[in-house]
This record gives structure tokens, C-alpha cells and sequence, in this order.
């Protein structure tokens, strides 16, 4: 089983993991890692983005396989902190709309960006998405369980970009996942319409 395949695997078994709910009326429990893994599945916008950097990334391939999903998920907690701290950032959901067009249409584009450019792209993308975690938490959630349950979704969503490049690079034309980040930048665009 390959590196990436192990990850993908590993996340998805943290996902269905729940604490041991031994003690009643204990409610930080119930909004631990479960839920922080559920946040951003729930929003079409978290999925479309980060499902984009590991598209973008496997079609450049090399290190931005693992540098880019990498640099999205370290800003992204590092902004999700900022936002349970209370620290506000005015127009994040005009943001994190123009991150899915503009993740859609790097992978539309098939745009080739050197490592550090596109790594600081993903961090750039990631503060808005990952403010929004932190400000979105639930008041009585377990905040570290829950941190981990949201990073792990993201990095999850990563893998299933990248997994759709390797899988498309097998069984499909090249121009797939190109067409499938069209279909991500159109959906941005609907986003900013709405």
C-alpha cells in the first residue's frame, strides 16, 4: 500500500473513531473529534477547496503533492486558532468563495507554479477556510479534539484530490481533472452570485 494510500486510509478510520462516552453529562464529548471531522464535509465551499489543492497539486506533482496540502493545512489551523481567539476578519465568506475560483481555475488552467509560490497560494487560500472552522466551533466542543477532527477531514479531502489525479492518470483522459477544476470554478462562481 502506498504512502498516500496509507494516509487516505488512516483518515478515514479516524473519522468513524469516537470518544468513549463512559461518563454521562459530560458535554465537551460531544462535540469532539466526530464533529470537527464533520465541519468541512458540511459545507459544499471547505469540500470543493481542498478537494482543488490536491488536484492542483497531484497534477503538478513532485513535492507539491505533499508541500502544497501541507501548507494549506498549517495555515488553515493556524487561522482556525485565530478565529476561536476571536479575532475577526472582515468578508471571509467573499474569501473563501474566491479560494474555490481560484483553486478551480489553477487546475483548470493546469497552471505549473514553483513550490514555494504554490505553497504560499494554498496558505493564502487556507486562512479563510480555516478562520471560519475556529469561529464556527461549538461553544462546549473538546477544542483540540476538535481541531484534530477538522485537519483531518482537510488533509482526507487533499488525498481524495490526489488520489482523483492518480486514478484519472490510469483510467481516465489527463483532461479530466482539468474539466473537474472548470466544474470547481464555476461552482466558486455560483457562490459569489449567491
Amino acid at each position: 500500500m502506498t504512502l498516500p494510500a496509507r494516509l487516505l486510509a488512516a483518515a478515514a478510520l479516524a473519522a468513524f473513531a469516537t470518544p468513549a462516552l463512559a461518563h454521562t453529562g459530560v458535554e465537551p464529548h460531544l462535540h469532539g473529534l466526530g464533529s470537527g471531522f464533520a465541519h468541512p464535509l458540511g459545507g459544499i465551499d471547505h469540500v470543493l477547496a481542498m478537494v482543488a489543492v490536491g488536484l492542483w497539486a497531484g497534477l503538478v506533482g513532485g513535492r507539491a503533492a505533499w508541500a502544497w496540502p501541507a501548507a494549506f493545512v498549517t495555515a488553515m489551523a493556524g487561522a482556525a486558532m485565530l478565529g476561536m481567539a476571536g479575532v475577526a476578519l472582515p468578508g471571509v465568506e467573499v474569501a473563501i468563495a474566491l479560494s474555490v475560483v481560484a483553486l478551480g481555475s489553477l487546475v483548470a488552467l493546469g497552471t505549473r507554479a514553483p513550490l514555494a509560490l504554490g505553497a504560499a497560494a494554498c496558505a493564502v487560500f487556507a486562512v479563510a477556510h480555516g478562520w471560519a472552522h475556529g469561529v464556527e466551533m461549538p461553544a462546549d466542543a473538546a477544542g483540540a479534539a476538535y481541531g484534530i477532527g477538522f485537519v483531518a477531514a482537510t488533509a482526507a479531502l487533499h488525498g481524495a484530490g490526489l488520489a482523483l489525479v492518480q486514478l484519472g492518470g490510469r483510467f481516465l483522459s489527463p483532461v479530466a481533472a482539468r474539466a473537474a477544476g472548470g466544474g470547481v470554478a464555476l461552482a466558486g462562481l455560483a457562490l459569489l452570485a449567491a
